[in-house]
Parts: C-alpha cells; sequence; structure tokens
C-alpha cells in the first residue's frame, strides 16, 4: 500500500511538471500524429514539436515516443480532470404540461425565480419539406422541374399584363 501511494505521489508530481504545451502535443501524439502533423495543426515547427516530446519523454520517464503515449494516457483521466464549482452549475428544468392556442400539447419548462427564459410552441412542419429530396424517381423531379417552371412562367405573363394595363392607364 506504501509503495501504491509513492507511486501516485510520483505520478501527480510528474504530472504537474508537464507544461500545457507538451500536454497539447502529447495530446496529439496519442492520436498516433507524427511530429510534422502535431506541428501544422499546432502552427508550431516540427524542430519545436520534437524539443517538447523530448521534454515530456524525459519528465514522465519514459524510453520513447510510444511508451510517452502510454504513460500520458493513463494519467490524463486521473490527473487531467475539470473540476466545476457546484454553485455555477446549471439547475435541472422541470418540464410541465402545457397547452398552446391550437389546443396541441407540448412541454414547457417550469420557470423558477432565477430563471426567466421563454419557452416556444413547437413550429408547424413544412409542407414544402419534402419537395426536393434526393431520393425522388426520375418522373417526379421532372414533374417538380415543369411544375416550377410552368408557375415561374405564369407569374411572370401576370407581370407583364399587369405592367401592361399600368401602362395603358398612365398613357391615358
Amino acid at each position: 500500500m506504501d509503495e501504491l501511494g509513492s507511486r501516485e505521489s510520483d505520478d501527480a508530481e510528474r504530472w504537474s511538471r508537464l507544461t500545457e504545451k507538451q500536454r497539447a502535443c502529447l495530446d496529439l501524439l496519442v492520436e498516433r500524429k507524427t511530429s510534422k502533423q502535431i506541428a501544422r495543426e499546432l502552427g508550431i515547427a516540427k524542430v519545436t514539436v520534437d524539443q517538447r516530446i523530448r521534454a515530456a519523454r524525459n519528465i514522465l520517464s519514459a524510453s520513447d515516443r510510444d511508451e510517452t503515449a502510454i504513460i500520458y494516457s493513463r494519467l490524463k483521466p486521473i490527473y487531467d480532470r475539470v473540476i466545476y464549482d457546484p454553485v455555477d452549475l446549471p439547475q435541472p428544468q422541470n418540464s410541465v404540461p402545457s397547452i398552446d392556442t391550437n389546443g396541441s400539447a407540448f412541454k414547457a419548462i417550469a420557470l423558477s425565480e432565477h430563471m426567466t427564459s421563454v419557452v416556444e410552441p413547437p413550429r408547424r412542419p413544412s409542407p414544402f419539406k419534402d419537395l426536393w429530396r434526393h431520393d425522388h424517381a426520375t418522373k417526379s423531379r421532372l414533374l417538380i422541374t415543369v411544375t416550377i417552371a410552368v408557375s415561374a412562367a405564369i407569374i411572370a405573363l401576370v407581370g407583364l399584363a399587369i405592367a401592361l394595363v399600368l401602362t395603358q392607364l398612365i398613357s391615358v
């Protein structure tokens, strides 16, 4: 048990000696990226990546890059935890059944003293949502295209007719 406690304190001390920049390189090393790929992703020189990994390897007492990645991936979940202050965590939202103006039921969030959010009823689905799906048959696509073209032509002709009538009214 004493040896385990000693090992844990050694691990914690080694973890604390790693810099954020070394950890950034080691995170990508664990993903099996090369120094060149790590350098591109971090926007630094390949030599700098090699220096950071070498320094981390010495801190972690690893013999090579693979062992460094293994040791780092073992230590990361233990020592790289994000600790939240319970005061800053959002409170769970309680939902209550409600009815919108159309009479359909939906879940609304109950407002507490501290929350002032507005709950919107669900939106109605659009009738044109599935009009131009990629899995329509060729005939269906052709029919849709022709319908759209005819509709556009009718709208254009109506616009021209209105313009003609207005021109005649103005010239009188």
